[in-house]
């Protein structure tokens, strides 16, 4: 049976504001990005997407961003939906990020050294927490809220990266899926903050 999964970043944070690295460390939702998440509500109201199961990353800002699109309704936190962990790198400035590595997509290893993780262990961490979700989960319609680079590597496993590049990561953005057979099929990215 065919399952249809919604992928989504969390809504602005202050962190993003500032231009700081932000993987496992947190800051709160900025204005702007509750505004974000309550855009996300109405269009998934809008487009009469209702949803059986709901799960988040256990960092704040996912857990806020989802407890503004369905408010007041049970989901499931989980570790394996976090951000990349960018070690001693977490709270610098973004400028601070290296540059990609010749015929790399992301920062590879980089920060392991610096007690950070890699884009591979991000990547299959991700997968692995989805495909469990998918496979265990008796729900059609599943809203996971996650974090940019989380989706970013997802995204890279089931697309080509030709493909990749023109996903716009934004704030609250969404990608939907469909999964069968341990397979995700990717269907669309929308972003909510550009329709209205």
């Amino acid at each position: 049976m065919s399952k249809t999964l919604y992928l989504m970043r969390h809504g602005q944070t202050l962190f993003n504001e500032k231009k700081k690295i932000q993987g496992a460390s947190d800051s709160p939702l900025t204005k702007l990005g509750i505004e974000q998440a309550l855009m996300a509500k109405n269009y998934f109201e809008e487009a009469n997407i209702k949803f059986q199961s709901l799960y988040s990353s256990t960092q704040e800002r996912a857990c806020d961003t989802l407890e503004l699109i369905c408010p007041e309704r049970p989901y499931v936190r989980l570790k394996g939906l976090k951000e990349w962990d960018f070690g001693l790198y977490e709270a610098e400035s973004e400028t601070l990020n290296p540059p990609h590595k010749p015929g790399e997509t992301s920062y590879g290893d980089y920060f392991v050294d610096y007690g950070g993780e890699s884009s591979v262990d991000l990547q299959n961490r991700m997968n692995e927490t989805l495909t469990d979700i998918m496979n265990n989960d008796d729900a059609e319609t599943i809203l996971a809220v996650s974090h940019g680079g989380a989706l970013y590597m997802f995204l890279q496993l089931w697309l080509p990266f030709e493909q990749v590049k023109e996903v716009k990561f934004t704030n609250c953005c969404i990608l939907e899926f469909e999964y069968e057979d341990d397979e995700f099929k990717f269907i669309q990215a929308i972003n909510p903050t550009e329709l209205n």
